[in-house]
């Protein structure tokens, strides 16, 4: 028994001096933050903003790794099964973490049980935008234009069943209109197709669209927040023209490999409070559209766990598909 006891006490005091070693050391070596997206979009900005002060933070290099393709799932399932040490951790966002689990019956990983959640970094409005050439200057007006040619615009999104998609969805069938959909590989693709004219509508963060706006390549005819953005004051949201109590905005942020030790999962989550506090950071954030935000791993956990039912409900009810 004496034995037994003083093995006991000696694995207790190597698993905590582990522990400790694990939060005091990391990280010591680079991080790889993936971006389950091309780059351009409105994750892979934020993600770059992120890693760029985690970098300097730590001390270690942070690299960004696009793994765009499935909707996020490619990236996804890349960091699912990594080695849940702290190295290769994910940015996700509303639609990897919360939209996908409803719109796809077969996934490689389960979104809900793979990860452990760290902290939400920004919310993201989403800009309703048009190409210039397209005449209509306000959303009552492109309903007008739309109605007037069912089946004869079309708008693009970052891919089927993303926050974008589903916007432009709600909107269709809130002002019964018929607009066709055509999904890319990430906001980057689906954002230039519009600035080449080749489809008139998107549905993007402002996050990503913000600079596009401002520079008058691209008119910004709404935002679907339930308040105006920060970053583009002068332009409505659609609540207060056409669809009364309209709210449907996008998220990032950052997830860990189910498993990683709890300790290290809370430092990141520490480190990225900090940095998303500084004023520097967070009027960054704030001047490109987004709306600067963190909570703890606990509180992110409940986040996305009420979106993920939220949106399941929305998917039923109107029946989207990502097919």
């Amino acid at each position: 028994m004496p034995q037994l006891l003083i093995a006991l006490c000696a694995a207790l005091v190597a698993l905590s001096s582990g522990t400790a070693y694990a939060q005091a050391g990391y990280p010591n070596r680079p991080v790889t933050l993936v971006v389950p997206f091309p780059p351009g979009g409105g994750t892979d900005t934020g993600a770059r903003i992120v890693a760029e002060q985690l970098g300097k933070r730590w001390g270690q290099t942070v690299v960004v790794d696009n793994k765009g393709g499935a909707a996020g799932q490619i990236g996804g399932e890349l960091v699912a099964k990594a080695k849940p040490d702290g190295y290769t951790i994910l940015m996700g966002n509303i639609g990897t973490q919360a939209i996908n689990p409803s719109l796809y019956k077969k996934m490689s990983f389960d979104p809900a049980t793979a990860y452990a959640p760290i902290s939400l970094v920004a919310e993201l409005p989403l800009a309703m935008m048009v190409n210039p050439e397209v005449p209509a200057k306000s959303p009552q007006e492109f309903v007008t234009l739309a109605k007037s040619k069912p089946g004869k615009l079309s708008y693009s999104s970052s891919g089927a069943g993303g926050a974008p998609h589903l916007a432009a969805e709600m909107f269709k069938l809130a002002t019964n209109t018929y607009i066709l959909h055509v999904p890319y590989r990430g906001g980057g693709p689906a954002i230039s197709d519009l600035l080449a004219g080749h489809v008139q509508l998107s549905f993007m963060t402002v996050l990503e669209a913000s600079g596009h706006i401002k520079a008058g390549k691209l008119r910004a005819l709404a935002v679907t927040s339930d308040k105006r953005v920060a970053a583009l004051p002068d332009v409505p949201t659609l609540a207060e023209t056409v669809v009364p109590g309209f709210n449907s905005i996008s998220w990032i942020g950052l997830f860990a490999p189910a498993g990683t030790p709890r300790e290290i999962v809370e430092k990141i989550a520490a480190d990225v409070r900090d940095i998303v506090a500084d004023e520097a950071v967070k009027g960054r954030i704030a001047a490109l559209g987004g709306v600067p935000r963190t909570n703890t791993p606990a509180q992110f956990a409940r986040m996305v766990d009420d979106d993920r039912k939220r949106y399941a409900q929305i998917i039923a009810d109107r029946k989207i598909s990502a097919e």
